[in-house]
């Protein structure tokens, strides 16, 4: 059919429709389809102010939250609530007390999805879908850790030569958004997933389902048992709730016995903790709570443990027994030193230490042969001790947040790490002077990553102020997607021989004289765009027709020579969002842009 509708250019266009909500295999995702999908929070308030026949008071904004949430995104449900609150007086009042019954009435609105999923849904994504019962109710869920949760529990497998379980876990949760499952919150500006949330309806759904497979078991008092009449737990979550059981063992006055926990945690899976109370208390009752469990024989099946946002847990040294483990989660949890013990790991596949304090990282952590992803954090000089004769991890898929000096061996170490797939490096200067040599060695490492998707490069020096930043060529690096680059770029010409993968490149103190878009317009697949303060020195930037054909997000921050921008007609047709921060010389912004409806443009004062 599409063959003999080949001409598109006198302005006919087809449009197919689809009843299924799987998708056929003989689709070409890549046509770009437009699924039903739930909307956003602000789609949503925007799709409820447009039904809404009647303008809202100020004092009302204050529900915009919770209608958006008890909406989840389901359009008719939008305009159903809409619709209903269009004949209430427009009070607190009133409108409190609708969407209070509103919320209890709703879940028959979301049967014929529940019945579609259901039938046609596989069982792993089912699986996966469970997973999101674990977590408190309407929380926002970052999509990287819902992945890494999956990939460390094994929910996805490879399902072809050459494929991944990271892009199986990416276009099952992708699927589940077009399929209405679940709710897309958030974006990134490149416009991959950010924030996910389910629904509480379907919440609520799937936690009766989750109960029937016994996927996580009975930790509150009204479900003190298992359907199959085992009261242990297999998937442990702390969710500060006194009424589950599991709360005084975490955070009672640490009477029980060691003994008396072994009937509950013994064949624990995970353990998910959403304690984030920001003092002591949490860090030091999760760190006696694993100590006891670990001393009693428990939780040496588990292969989780997630304690992302709890302010410095303090982890046993026992923890090397947990030798099944295989993701690690301190996340923002200001940790300060990790046991050695950790070094026992031998199946630990990810350790996310990013927004800790850990500064040193013992050479023993090479010994984990399994790990695949390591994050540091970059903004605590993360140096990992190195040995000459250390043994790599060559499964290492990400390393993120490594603090590199003229200390790091980096040549016949670190180059020996050949199938990264995102890495994120800041390279130190001492007293203003890094050998050139040493930033070269680091690039001839980065050239043969062929693998490599992300790219993050910071040069600094003593004071974190950006430094010379020597690069060569990335063109070769075919499946380089994402950019970013802080430090006074040595050779601009670089701009030129960046490869055409690239979907989102960042500039930070780049301290480019020539106008950089002559070039960058020539890269057809970038689609976010972002100029940080000082990467452009020049006086006039020009947008040309033709140029930049799928940029969707540009951003131009603290550019202060910046005085003329110029964009040709009809330039920049594919742009949605301009951002213009602090551009203090910027007389006006280019007329083309100006009356374009798809356009969102933000300009921040001129002074701070």
């Amino acid at each position: 059919m599409l063959q003999g509708l080949q001409d598109t250019l006198n302005g006919s266009r087809m449009i197919l429709t689809n009843c299924k909500t799987w998708p056929s295999p003989n689709v070409n995702l890549k046509n770009d389809p437009h699924p039903l999908r739930l909307r956003t929070d602000e789609e949503s308030w925007t799709l409820f102010t447009h039904a809404l026949k009647l303008n809202i008071p100020p004092e009302l904004l204050q529900l915009k939250d919770e209608i958006a949430k008890i909406c989840g995104g389901l359009p008719l449900l939008i305009v159903k609530l809409a619709e209903a609150l269009s004949h209430k007086n427009a009070t607190i009042e009133e409108w409190s007390d609708i969407l209070q019954h509103f919320d209890r009435d709703q879940h028959q609105l979301w049967s014929n999805t529940l019945y579609k999923i259901h039938k046609d849904l596989p069982l792993y994504m089912r699986r996966c879908l469970f997973y999101f019962t674990l977590f408190p109710q309407n929380f926002e869920i970052p999509a990287r850790r819902l992945i890494a949760l999956w990939l460390a529990e094994d929910l996805v497998q490879p399902e072809g030569n050459g494929e991944t379980s990271e892009n199986v876990a990416e276009r099952c949760l992708n699927l589940l958004i077009a399929q209405g499952m679940v709710q897309l919150t958030k974006k990134k500006l490149n416009g991959n997933v950010k924030m996910v949330r389910l629904p509480d309806a379907l919440r609520q759904y799937w936690l009766s389902k989750a109960q029937q497979a016994t996927f996580h078991g009975v930790h509150t008092n009204t479900r003190s048992e298992l359907s199959l009449g085992t009261n242990k737990i297999r998937r442990l979550v702390d969710h500060l709730d006194k009424e589950d059981i599991c709360f005084d063992h975490i955070h009672g006055d640490y009477g029980t016995t060691s003994t008396s926990l072994t009937p509950y945690y013994e064949d624990v899976l995970s353990f998910l903790s959403f304690d984030t109370r920001k003092e002591s208390k949490p860090g030091e009752e999760v760190g006696k709570f694993l100590h006891r469990g670990i001393s009693s024989g428990c939780f040496l099946m588990m292969l989780v443990l997630d304690l992302e946002n709890v302010f410095r847990p303090k982890l046993p040294e026992a923890i090397g027994k947990l030798t099944q483990l295989s993701y690690l989660g301190l996340r923002s949890t200001f940790l300060e030193t990790v046991p050695s013990s950790i070094s026992k790991l031998h199946n630990l596949q990810i350790l996310d230490m990013k927004h800790t304090s850990i500064n040193t990282l013992p050479s023993s952590i090479w010994k984990l042969q399994q790990l695949q992803h390591l994050y540091l954090t970059e903004s605590s000089r993360s140096k990992l001790m190195l040995k000459h004769d250390a043994t790599f991890s060559t499964t290492l898929r990400t390393l993120c947040g490594l603090f590199l000096d003229d200390e790091t061996p980096v040549k016949d170490d670190l180059d020996r790490l050949l199938s990264i797939r995102k890495l994120g490096l800041t390279l130190s200067s001492k007293q203003g002077v890094m050998p050139l040599q040493l930033q070269a060695v680091i690039l001839d490492w980065v050239l043969k990553l062929n693998q490599l998707r992300s790219l993050r490069l910071k040069s600094i020096d003593e004071n974190n102020q950006p430094w010379e930043l020597e690069l060569k060529p990335l063109v070769s690096l075919v499946n380089l997607s994402y950019i970013y680059l802080l430090g006074r770029i040595r050779n601009p010409s670089i701009m030129s021989q960046f490869p055409y993968s690239l979907v989102d490149l960042t500039l930070s103190g780049s301290r480019l004289v020539e106008d950089p878009m002559k070039s960058l317009d020539k890269l057809p697949n970038l689609r976010s765009l972002k100029f940080l303060a000082k990467s452009y020195l020049g006086k006039k930037m020009f947008c040309s027709l033709g140029g930049f054909p799928q940029l969707r997000v540009l951003k131009l921050w603290k550019l202060e020579l910046l005085e003329e921008w110029y964009v040709e007609k009809g330039a920049l047709q594919a742009l949605r969002d301009c951002e213009i921060r602090f551009c203090t010389s910027l007389k006006m912004l280019p007329t083309e842009l100006l009356h374009r409806t798809l356009l969102k443009i933000e300009v921040l004062p001129s002074q701070v």
